[in-house]
């Protein structure tokens, strides 16, 4: 009978010094979470008859200065322009670039329209940014 109880003594002790051993982890064992910064450039693109409308690139810089890049209008005084579209497409897609190799990463991309009546409106596509500190 005695034998029995050493036995739960000894089992319980190494039950319970196991988890205390367990219990206390090295603080740098634990997984370290990457903090980020975050930049947005917002492209607004004018949906205006006639090229009447105003398009730009919105962003702003380290210093928290706003940055405004112009852009073309979609139409002319003849309808879509499609050299416009062109242009206006390369200039993102540079600004893009430009981003990914200064080690941004693009995190996501939201857009919208807003159409005041059928003849003018607004095309917006937010890039959302991130790259760790």
């Amino acid at each position: 009978m005695m034998m029995n109880k050493n036995v739960i003594l000894i089992a319980a002790l190494t039950l319970g010094l196991t988890t205390l051993i367990l219990g206390f982890k090295n603080i740098d064992d634990q997984p370290v979470q990457p903090q980020y910064e975050w930049n947005q450039v917002t492209v607004i693109e004018s949906v205006v008859s006639g090229g009447m409308g105003r398009s730009r690139m919105i962003s702003t810089d380290d210093t928290g200065k706003m940055q405004e890049e112009k852009l073309q209008n979609f139409f002319s005084m003849t309808g879509i322009n499609f050299g416009n579209v062109q242009e206006n497409d390369l200039k993102i897609t540079n600004m893009v670039s430009t981003m990914t190799s200064e080690g941004w990463e693009l995190y996501d991309v939201t857009s919208g329209v807003y159409a005041a009546d059928k003849s003018t409106g607004i095309f917006i596509t937010r890039y959302m940014f991130k790259r760790a500190k």
